[in-house]
């Protein structure tokens, strides 16, 4: 028995997941293997990835998220994993990477990530083997985002405050303040320009899940921006709806919006919440080493 491509597995974890059990994802990766993949020879249950993850999970775990992007299965809380009444209708149907990629849930996920449809999986046929590495980074980069904006959904809305103001010194800003978390007039945080304080931003930081900033949130931020300061910066991990885009945009401040798409797209350019897992080298013949022959 071969190891399973990662869309191989997707009715494995629909089957385990079937009866509607919420299932922490390393018990539903055990239990995928135990009931489809017990046949596979120790060595095989043992082989690494190069970046020494072990295979048989990497594609579970792939097959994991291309389902749910796909709208069959859920996370209901960090680390556990549900099936969905789409996930129910398909268990017992033969479901192919194409039915997935092109269902609705599937591309509306990535018309949100990325609205130029730049990273939506290209057909492979005809692809380089630098194509592949290039889209396999998009995917890894893609998922990536997407857990990250999940888990800023769900922090202590305090530490997000926090994040927020990190994220900006990170990007160069000046020393920043946090403010008092009471009476303190919506205002989470202010950064120093310069090393006086002469020039000064305002951060306002929203955690929302599903809720978006609306008019009234942005006219409450320029309101209480105090007379020293022109300069504001909102960030939410939801989105801003057309009434609160229109008020940023006419205010006689310049406020900045930040949704969270943008959020998580800057996290990952400075490192912010994220880490390096692994460096591959690609390597190519050096044909100035053999100008001499």
């Amino acid at each position: 028995m071969d190891i399973p491509k990662f869309h191989e597995t997707f009715i494995p974890i629909l089957k385990v997941l079937e009866s509607g059990e919420t299932l922490q994802a390393r018990e539903m990766y055990q239990r995928v293997i135990d009931q489809f993949y017990y046949q596979l020879s120790k060595e095989q249950l043992e082989q690494k990835t190069n970046s020494g993850d072990i295979l048989i999970i990497n594609r579970i775990a792939w097959g994991k998220s291309y389902l749910k992007k796909g709208g069959y299965i859920e996370f209901p809380k960090r680390g556990y994993v549900k099936i969905t009444e789409k996930g129910k209708k398909n268990s017992s149907s033969k479901l192919t990477l194409n039915q997935v990629e092109n269902s609705d849930n599937f591309l509306e996920f990535y018309n949100e990530e990325n609205p130029k449809n730049d990273h939506i999986p290209s057909k492979i046929q005809n692809a380089t083997p630098q194509d592949l590495i290039d889209e396999g980074f998009n995917l890894i980069d893609v998922q990536v985002k997407d857990e990250l904006l999940e888990k800023l959904k769900t922090i202590d809305p305090f530490y997000f405050e926090k994040v927020i103001l990190i994220l900006l010194k990170k990007m160069g800003y000046g020393d920043f303040v946090e403010t008092s978390k009471t009476g303190d007039g919506g205002i989470d945080g202010i950064i120093n320009e310069d090393k006086l304080g002469l020039d000064k931003i305002y951060i306002q930081a929203k955690r929302y899940g599903e809720n978006k900033v609306r008019e009234k949130d942005i006219r409450n931020f320029i309101g209480a921006m105090s007379g020293d300061t022109q300069k504001g910066v909102f960030v939410t991990t939801s989105s801003f709806d057309p009434g609160a885009v229109k008020k940023a945009h006419d205010a006689h401040h310049t406020i900045i919006l930040i949704d969270g798409i943008k959020l998580v797209d800057l996290m990952h350019q400075y490192n912010v919440g994220i880490q390096i897992k692994v460096i591959y080298e690609v390597k190519e013949l050096d044909n100035d080493f053999f100008e001499g022959e």
